[in-house]
C-alpha cells in the first residue's frame, strides 16, 4: 500500500496528541491537555520543565516505511500516581512493591500510547511494528535526536502532573 499522505509535523502532532489523550482517557481517567509543542530536527529538550528528578522515560520504538521512537517522560512522582492509580494501590503500597511495578504500568502506558501514533501511521500507508518498551530512571536524563529524524516535543497536562512525549521519526 503507497502512502497517501507524506508524515508531516501536523500529522506527528495530531497523531501523538490524540494517543496520549486516548490512553490517559482510558488508563486514568482523566483528560490530557497539550501544553506546549516544539517541532524540530535537533531540538533539545528539558525535563525540567516537568518538575524535579528523578525522571523515569519510557521508550518504544516502530520500524517499517516508517522508523522512529516515542519516548514519554514523567516525573518519579507522577509515575508513582500513574501506577498507583492503574493498579488500584496506595502510595505506601507503591513504595512497598518497589520501581518494578512502577516500570511495568510505565512500559504499558508507553507501548499503548506508539501504538496508538503507529496506528496512524499505518492508517496513512506506513505500515510498522513496535518494539518491547524500554524504561529507565534517574536523576541526570536527556534524550538525543536521531540523526534526519524529524523530531516533536509535547508536553502534557494531565491534572496535577505534566508529561512529555518526545517523538522521532524517520522515513
Amino acid at each position: 500500500m503507497a502512502p497517501a499522505q507524506p508524515i508531516t509535523d501536523t500529522l506527528i502532532q495530531d497523531s501523538i496528541v490524540k494517543a496520549v489523550q486516548n490512553v490517559s482517557r482510558i488508563m486514568l481517567r482523566q483528560e490530557s491537555t497539550l501544553l506546549e509543542a516544539t517541532m524540530a530536527s535537533a531540538a533539545s529538550n528539558s525535563l525540567s520543565s516537568l518538575g524535579t528528578a528523578p525522571y523515569v522515560i519510557g521508550s518504544v520504538g516502530f520500524a517499517g516505511n516508517a522508523n522512529g521512537l516515542v519516548y514519554l517522560c514523567f516525573t518519579d512522582e507522577f509515575a508513582k500516581y500513574v501506577a498507583g492509580h492503574i493498579l488500584g494501590m496506595s502510595a505506601n503500597e507503591i513504595q512497598t512493591h518497589g520501581h518494578e511495578v512502577v516500570k511495568d504500568v510505565i512500559g504499558e502506558i508507553t507501548n499503548m500510547t506508539t501504538g496508538g501514533f503507529k496506528n496512524s501511521l499505518c492508517d496513512l500507508g506506513f505500515p510498522c511494528k513496535l518494539s518491547l518498551p524500554t524504561i529507565v530512571r534517574g536523576d541526570r536524563l536527556s534524550i538525543s535526536a536521531i540523526t534526519s529524524a524529524t523530531r516533536g516535543i509535547f508536553r502534557f497536562n494531565c491534572g496535577n502532573y505534566q508529561m512529555m512525549a518526545d517523538v522521532q521519526v524517520k522515513i
